[in-house]
């Protein structure tokens, strides 16, 4: 038994009996990264997704102060509602939200934490938090970049979000040890964009090369994390100049509007939206699905490769 309220669905607590593959989902982009209803149908396509790709989906959120792992369709419709108080949480957030029994979505940083708790190594989100532009005077560097430094689990995304200081971001993982390598690319992408100019540490191509590399990174008992960055495909990716022009406009709105903290990310995604007549969404939502099915096949590879061990 766990100190603390931590319910695992049935199908995860079968999956982990039985070393079935498992990736993990956050919840915060149904509760504060989409608008209703497509953050509901995106949940349940993602889940599908990994279920069609041969592993389990461990969706996590915290639902009455109890932190779950694996949700419901009733639990998704929950975070999903427009009219539901659904608080967003990072790490230093989960002691008060479960104390008061509160509702929230995980972070990129809360879900990767509780999924290493539970011992799932390979998680799917859409983009890494990461230093924000200005950054540098601000100090606001997401909890993404610190948990991956000391949180061993394998991030599938699309690199960091376009809104953000990719140089300084791809700087601050490599201090705190983080191991980036790009899936079939070798330029860092940038969320909605396939390049952002920066290239990659290293490449590999293949999710059995990706499922090698987990297994050896926990071999070594390294308590570090991985992110494999996806560019998305060119065919779903917002124009680079309109998405950049769109940025720059809604980082003086929210400076304006003295927007700041937990609350900028979401502002500014829902205004590029707006700016770019619903492309970046398009984008978000293609970028999200491809993710959670290359983390499928890197979690099957894995879960197969384990097995092979075994004996």
């Amino acid at each position: 038994p766990t100190p603390f309220p931590l319910h695992l669905s049935p199908s995860i607590k079968t999956a982990l009996e039985r070393k079935l593959p498992i990736v993990a989902l956050e919840s915060t982009l149904i509760s504060h990264g989409l608008p209703y209803p497509q953050n509901l149908e995106v949940a349940n396509k993602a889940e599908e997704i990994v279920r069609n790709n041969g592993a389990v989906p461990a969706t996590i959120a915290i639902l009455d102060g109890v932190i779950k792992v694996g949700l419901t369709s009733e639990d998704l419709g929950r975070l999903a509602s427009p009219g539901a108080k659904i608080l967003k949480a990072s790490v230093r957030d989960l002691p008060i939200v479960v104390s008061k029994k509160w509702d929230a979505a995980t972070t990129v940083a809360a879900t990767a934490t509780i999924a290493s708790w539970v011992g799932i190594k390979v998680f799917a989100t859409g983009g890494l938090g990461g230093v924000h532009r200005d950054g540098h005077n601000t100090m606001d560097v997401s909890a993404d970049l610190t948990v991956l430094g000391t949180c061993p689990i394998a991030v599938v995304c699309a690199g960091a979000k376009s809104i953000l200081d990719i140089p300084r971001t791809l700087e601050y993982m490599e201090t705190q040890g983080t191991l980036v390598v790009g899936y079939k690319t070798n330029d860092f992408p940038a969320f909605f964009v396939p390049r952002s100019g920066c290239p990659v540490p290293y490449r590999l191509d293949t999710p059995e090369e990706f499922a090698q590399l987990i297994y050896t990174h926990f071999q070594l008992n390294l308590n570090s994390g991985i992110v494999i960055a996806v560019p998305i495909k060119e065919s779903d990716a917002a124009l680079g100049d309109q998405v950049e022009k769109s940025i720059q406009i809604a980082l003086k709105d929210a400076e304006t509007k003295g927007i700041a903290g937990k609350e900028l990310t979401p502002f500014l995604l829902a205004r590029i939206n707006q700016l770019t007549s619903g492309t970046s969404l398009k984008a978000n939502v293609a970028l999200i699905l491809q993710n959670v099915g290359v983390a499928a096949e890197i979690a099957s590879c894995l879960a197969r490769l384990e097995g092979m061990q075994e004996f």
